[in-house]
């Protein structure tokens, strides 16, 4: 059985989880305020993800017999001064999740709850995952700067992005 202190911070964690799908969603909106189609995409297929790994933490929660509390969601950033503001403030948001994370695993650790601690794995992955996408598309749009044929250029690519449910969702069987 979990203890209440990791219960407590699971739940934290699905609280921003949903705010991160919040703030990507308010992301997309500027993007799609300045008809970038694609960048709104990319923030589009974000946010999907991060309401996935909410339900991810919230079943895993059930599973192991806790209760999921839901606090309220703070209000997103909405002020962006560019693409590159955007997508710098995003890094810094995954990395901040990434410490979240990680203080999870701390926790998990220092309790010897093994299974939450394996469960976690998978975050801690992702993280990697997350952290480097944001970070090439920084990178890149730090090289190409702002002319319109390379923004058009990125835009293009990542309007091909789509959401793919994580494999802690993927269904293993007969509904039942």
């Amino acid at each position: 059985m979990l203890s209440q202190r990791l219960v407590s911070e699971l739940n934290r964690q699905i609280n921003y989880e949903l705010y991160s799908a919040y703030l990507y969603t308010a992301m997309e909106t500027y993007f799609l305020d300045r008809g970038l189609e694609g960048f709104a995409n990319f923030f589009k297929v974000q946010t999907q993800e991060e309401l996935a790994h909410a339900r991810i933490f919230f079943q895993y929660i059930y599973r192991k017999n806790g209760r999921v509390t839901l606090d309220a969601i703070d209000k997103p950033e909405a002020n962006f001064t560019s693409i590159l503001d955007v997508f710098e403030k995003a890094l810094a948001h995954e990395k901040f999740v990434t410490s979240r994370i990680y203080k999870l695993v701390d926790i998990a650790i220092e309790e010897r709850e093994h299974a939450t601690n394996s469960f976690l794995r998978w975050f801690v992955d992702e993280q990697v995952e997350e952290e480097e996408s944001f970070q090439g598309l920084v990178d890149r749009l730090n090289l190409m700067g702002d002319k319109p044929s390379n923004l058009f250029m990125i835009d293009a690519e990542l309007a091909q992005r789509v959401f793919t449910l994580p494999a802690p969702l993927a269904p293993t069987g007969p509904a039942q």
